[in-house]
């Protein structure tokens, strides 16, 4: 596969921005575009994870480190803007002086109405970008879920938003029988059919079973869908060696945020990303996806963003411990070649 991209700005559909809370209503700026699902921490204090978009709507949050409900506060994400976003004056998203980080992705705007599958959702899908967020209504029963990529989701978070339940994800890599909670640091789960229906995704649809992570009846679900977009993009699966000189795994870009969670044992959903961590510092600073856990600097190995991928060093358990599986999620911050077969800057 040739290494180039037709994303040659990554920062149009994904951007990180770090910003310093006042306490009061704060419009936040620097994504580069409007975004469509925003995700904020705050990186000195044990707040829960603020996950935002723009199907459920503005002032609307689940969080990624529990399994409770959507709550909707007035004070929490109030808008989404031209380049970023508002917050009021709750702690999670804006306690004065305190730092948070923003993980944004642009979608497709406003959500519509996909009836492809067996049953209705409502979805905001770039294809360009494979990022689709799709809302839809428990049966209880198996069935089909429209999602609008045009290209088969790798990647799939899903989460009934209009009651407590874990969270689940698919990963094409682990099988469509196996799921991983996010909302906790298990391994993978064991397998069943209840999850995904032991069905692949096609480039239309994803198919559920009975579980009541993926298919409450009549509850309602939300459903985070990436597809593998070269440059820009990519999702897969390593093996560790335990050893200072860590594997390299090749994404084609470099990237400027990564998620790894270890999934044949224990282990937290590990997130770094370019602006928070040193770069090609073994002590980058690392947050939990799972935990509320303020911002920690590696000790005994992280990671290296290179120009084409990333590379483990050290032998931190989580991230390169010898025999240990890992999936992993990276966005680009630069394709490593452009869409005209130019190289972009290394570092």
């Amino acid at each position: 596969m040739a290494a180039y991209t037709t994303i040659d700005d990554a920062g149009a559909f994904f951007n990180t921005i770090l910003y310093t809370a006042t306490g009061s209503s704060l419009a936040v700026t620097g994504a580069g575009f409007q975004p469509d699902v925003t995700w904020i921490k705050n990186r000195t204090a044990t707040d829960p994870h603020i996950l935002t978009d723009v199907v459920r709507g503005a002032t609307k949050y689940l969080e990624c480190n529990d399994l409770t409900a959507e709550t909707t506060n007035a004070e929490s994400l109030k808008s989404f803007d031209s380049d970023g976003f508002t917050v009021g004056t709750m702690a999670s998203v804006n306690t004065n002086t305190e730092g948070y980080v923003a993980w944004n992705w642009k979608a497709g705007g406003t959500g519509a109405l996909n009836e492809v599958g067996t049953s209705d959702s409502t979805v905001s899908v770039n294809t360009t970008s494979g990022v689709s967020i799709a809302t839809y209504t428990g049966t209880g029963a198996t069935a089909t879920i429209g999602h609008g990529l045009g290209t088969v989701p790798q990647l799939i978070f899903t989460k009934v938003f209009s009651d407590t339940e874990d969270w689940m994800v698919y990963v094409e890599n682990l099988g469509n029988e196996t799921g991983l909670r996010f909302n906790d640091n298990f391994a993978s789960l064991a397998t069943s059919s209840a999850y995904y229906n032991d069905t692949t995704p096609t480039s239309t649809v994803f198919t559920v079973g009975t579980h009541p992570s993926t298919n409450w009846n009549t509850k309602t679900l939300v459903a985070y869908c990436f597809a593998p977009i070269q440059g820009f993009s990519a999702m897969g699966t390593y093996e560790g060696n335990g050893n200072a000189n860590g594997i390299f795994t090749f994404t084609g870009f470099r990237p400027a945020f990564i998620m790894v969670k270890r999934t044949d044992t224990t282990n937290n959903w590990i997130l770094l990303n370019n602006k928070m961590s040193l770069y090609n510092n073994e002590e980058g600073n690392e947050l939990y996806a799972d935990l509320t856990q303020y911002q920690n600097p590696f000790t005994d190995g992280g990671l290296d963003f290179l120009s084409n991928g990333f590379k483990c060093r050290g032998t931190n358990a989580s991230l390169n411990a010898s025999g240990g599986d890992y999936t992993y999620v990276a966005f680009a911050e630069s394709p490593f070649v452009n869409s005209s077969s130019v190289p972009t800057n290394a570092r």
